[in-house]
């Protein structure tokens, strides 16, 4: 259990969030929401003790034990993989430390031997005997080959250190566990071995992440940061984003009876607790939200972009025929033979266990590569907005934002170009900020703005919530979902996916795996996963 008592941040006259009494018990996983900058990683920061509190302080009970997903991907490049998952639980690694040094002195002497009686008995209290096993299985759920566990870690691609240091932080079964995005990088079955941990761990975790999904499945509590305070909530992400919206549009209907409020909020209560029952994702963690009292229901501060896609022409009934395409990288097949039509009002989740697949896929198609072999074919009534993986070539230019997005537009009038750019959050000033020193997610929130102004009947979108914020996330979710055209997509949001798309084309060295399923549907499923053996 944690115990933060009256704590409070502050940088200069800049206050995150003060005067915050919670308590983190065992059994619950604590979702940590708010914008960007509300100081979701700084309050982690704080519990695991990198930074100090301006004010206050936080405590653990008495021989509990924190493990803290580590961000530094270099720092362990000495150590092969299996110590440094071994040396996240500190007490036993110091442990076995201290034991071989005592058996390799040539003077054993008597107080040695008491001793090293003494370290033995602490060892097999915390599992020592099956350390090594234990550590094999967490690397191995989470992707690491057993021939890699001997290999130092200066050896692993950036990818495999991610899963590293999270099975580092999950050894020994930490009293307390604290996850900063730990998500990122890991692919669908990485992520759903992660989501079952999770739920079957029986201690305290805190985690920040923007996936919607695994929040939902892992979660039983959501800390929010804002107004610079941090709230409490029992449920998961969904139940809170819902419930602060339905608060949010009962906050604006100011003749409303208080009495009137309270039963639209308690049959909403009742409506989501019976949805959350059913769901696949439910766990036997999660807590009744019948009990949550409606009176702690606020509405959000936070503010979502107007993302609205509007097409200038409906598509015909021709819109991609793709024959034979074949692509290659560096002598590896990344697909081949790809055939398919994209039929009208198709949402495609484009699916590889190798990312590049998708991208370059996506390039060929427009324009920006050429195949290996095949062809493509837009329908003449297509109009197309193509989100790349990578924009930085579009921001290598020192023009403020309204000069930027005028380089896309047929109108360049000032009031059109700062409505566009309003409507994606940037106001008064921030207009005239230069492209060049944006941060990742203002460099998506200004390509979704070009998308929206050509007013296209297809968006080709490769990993569109890359560096977006929740809130983002959540509006451009929305927006699709409601969107009269056709979408083809890569992502690693399953919420995303699974909200928005109604067909999966799986890219693989030897042809495709084409389903118009849903996305749940073909991750479980037995007879996906034979197919996509043979595949591969």
């Amino acid at each position: 259990m944690i115990t933060v008592s009256n704590l409070s941040i502050q940088f200069g006259k800049r206050i995150l969030f003060q005067d915050v009494n919670l308590k983190f018990t065992n059994g619950n996983c604590y979702g940590i929401i708010g914008a960007n900058g509300a100081g979701k990683s700084t309050f982690l920061k704080i519990l695991s003790g990198e930074k100090d509190a301006t004010r206050g302080s936080f405590s653990m009970d008495p021989g509990e034990r924190m493990s803290v997903l580590s961000q530094d991907h270099f720092a362990f490049d000495g150590l092969t993989v299996i110590d440094t998952v071994l040396q996240g639980h500190t007490t036993l690694s110091e442990i076995m430390t201290e034991k071989d040094a005592l058996y390799a002195k040539e003077d054993f002497s008597e107080e040695d031997g008491i001793r090293a009686s003494e370290l033995e008995e602490r060892f097999a209290e915390l599992g020592g005997w099956t350390a090594e096993s234990d550590a094999a299985s967490l690397l191995n759920g989470l992707g690491i080959e057993t021939g890699l566990h001997t290999r130092l870690m200066s050896a692993m691609s950036g990818k495999q250190k991610v899963r590293i240091l999270l099975a580092r932080a999950l050894f020994g079964q930490p009293d307390n566990l604290l996850l900063d995005e730990p998500t990122n990088d890991l692919d669908i079955e990485t992520v759903s071995w992660l989501e079952n941990y999770l739920a079957n761990f029986d201690n305290t975790v805190l985690v920040v992440s923007h996936d919607r999904h695994f929040l939902d499945s892992v979660c039983t509590h959501i800390i929010d940061i804002d107004y610079g305070k941090i709230n409490l909530f029992a449920g998961n992400y969904s139940f809170w984003y819902e419930s602060s919206q339905l608060a949010l549009r009962q906050q604006s209907q100011q003749n409303k009876k208080a009495e009137e409020k309270r039963k639209e909020l308690e049959e909403f209560i009742r409506r989501f607790s019976a949805n959350v029952a059913k769901s696949r994702q439910a766990t036997s963690r999660r807590k009744m939200l019948e009990k949550l009292n409606v009176e702690e229901i606020k509405a959000s501060s936070r503010k979502y972009p107007g993302i609205i896609f509007t097409p200038s022409r409906e598509a015909g009934n021709k819109i991609l025929e793709v024959k034979g395409l074949s692509k290659s990288v560096d002598g590896k097949v990344l697909f081949d033979n790809v055939n398919f039509n994209v039929e009208k009002d198709d949402k495609i989740i484009f699916l590889s266990k190798d990312p590049r697949a998708m991208t370059a896929f996506f390039e060929i198609i427009n324009g920006k590569i050429k195949a290996d072999g095949g062809t493509y074919d837009w329908g003449q009534t297509i109009t197309e907005a193509y989100l790349p993986l990578d924009n930085s070539e579009f921001f290598d230019t020192d023009m403020n934002l309204v000069d930027w997005l005028a380089q896309f537009s047929d109108d360049t009038s000032e009031i059109y170009l700062k409505g566009f750019l309003g409507r994606m959050l940037f106001s008064g000033e921030e207009v005239l900020k230069s492209a060049s020193v944006l941060s990742g997610g203002e460099k998506m929130r200004c390509m979704i703005a070009r998308m929206m102004m050509k007013n296209a009947n297809t968006y080709v979108l490769d990993s569109p919530t890359n560096h977006l914020d929740l809130e983002s996330i959540q509006a451009f979710n929305n927006t699709l979902k409601q969107f009269k055209g056709n979408v083809l997509m890569s992502s690693h949001d399953h919420e995303f996916i699974q909200t928005v798309c109604n067909r999966i084309i799986e890219l693989t060295p030897n042809g495709i795996i084409d389903k118009m399923m849903d996305y749940d549907d073909y991750i479980h499923s037995d007879e996906i996963k034979a197919q996509r053996e043979k595949m591969y």
